[in-house]
C-alpha cells in the first residue's frame, strides 16, 4: 500500500492518496526477453521458402513462355493444328527434362559448396560450438528443387497445348493461345508474390510483359524466315 501526501501541523496527514498494489499470488510473470521470443517464433521466416519457391515459379514461367512461344512461332508458318501441338509437346518433354538436370546440376554444386564451409567451420573449431545437424536442415536439397522445377515446367507447358488442343480455326486459335498465356502469366505472377511476401502489382505486370516479349519475337522472327523460304 503506497501512501502520498503532506502534513499538517499536529502531524496528522490533510491529504493522501492510497494506491493499492495487487500482487498475484502463485503467478509467476514472464520476464521480457521471453515474451519476446515467444512473439518472434511466431513470425514466418519467407526466405525459407526462396529454394522451392524460385525453382517453381521459374519452372512454370519458363514451361509456359517457352512452350507458348514454340507453338507461336510453328504457328506463324504452319496453319496445322498437329505440327502446334507436336512442337508443343515436344518442347514439354525436353524442356521438363532441362529444368531438372540444370536444377539439380547447379543446386548440388551450392549444397557441395556449404558442405565444404560446414566441415572447415568444424575443424577450426575443433569440433566445438558448430552445430552441424542443424546446419544440414538449413542446405538445399537438390532432389527437391529438380523435381519442383520439372513439375512447374510441365504445368505452365500445359497451358498453351489445352488452349490449342481442341480449336480448329488457324486464326482463333493462335488468339486463344495467347489470351490463354497471358492470362496464366497473371496468375503464375500473383501465387508467386503472394508466397514471397512481394508486391503483387509488379510481380503480374513484369512477368506479363516478359511473356509477351517472348511470344512476339519468336513468332517475328519465325514469320521472317518462313517467308524467306530459308
Amino acid at each position: 500500500m503506497a501512501n502520498l501526501g503532506g502534513r499538517t501541523n499536529n502531524g496528522i496527514s490533510t491529504n493522501h492518496v492510497e494506491i493499492p498494489i495487487h500482487i498475484s499470488n502463485g503467478v509467476e510473470l514472464k520476464p521480457i526477453q521471453e515474451v519476446a521470443l515467444a512473439e518472434s517464433s511466431s513470425i514466418i521466416d519467407y526466405s525459407q521458402r526462396a529454394q522451392w519457391l524460385r525453382a517453381a515459379v521459374l519452372g512454370a514461367n519458363d514451361g509456359l513462355v517457352s512452350v507458348a512461344s514454340l507453338m507461336m512461332g510453328v504457328g506463324a508458318v504452319k496453319k496445322d493444328i498437329s505440327a502446334m501441338l507436336l512442337a508443343g509437346f515436344a518442347g514439354l518433354v525436353a524442356g521438363a527434362c532441362s529444368m531438372a538436370i540444370g536444377e539439380f546440376v547447379s543446386v548440388y554444386t551450392q549444397y557441395d559448396i556449404e558442405m565444404t564451409q560446414i566441415k572447415r567451420e568444424r575443424e577450426a573449431n575443433n569440433n566445438r560450438g558448430v552445430n552441424e545437424e542443424t546446419q544440414r536442415e538449413k542446405l538445399p536439397n537438390p532432389f527437391q528443387a529438380a523435381l519442383a522445377s520439372a513439375l512447374a515446367f510441365s504445368v505452365g507447358a500445359l497451358v498453351p497445348l489445352i488452349a490449342a488442343v481442341f480449336i480448329r480455326n488457324h486464326k482463333i486459335r493462335m488468339g486463344v493461345v495467347a489470351a490463354a498465356v497471358s492470362l496464366a502469366l497473371l496468375v503464375f505472377g500473383g501465387v508467386g508474390a503472394v508466397l514471397g511476401k512481394t508486391p503483387v502489382t509488379r510481380s503480374c505486370l513484369r512477368v506479363l510483359v516478359g511473356g509477351w516479349m517472348a511470344m512476339a519475337i519468336t513468332f517475328g522472327l519465325t514469320k521472317l524466315i518462313g517467308s524467306a523460304d530459308l
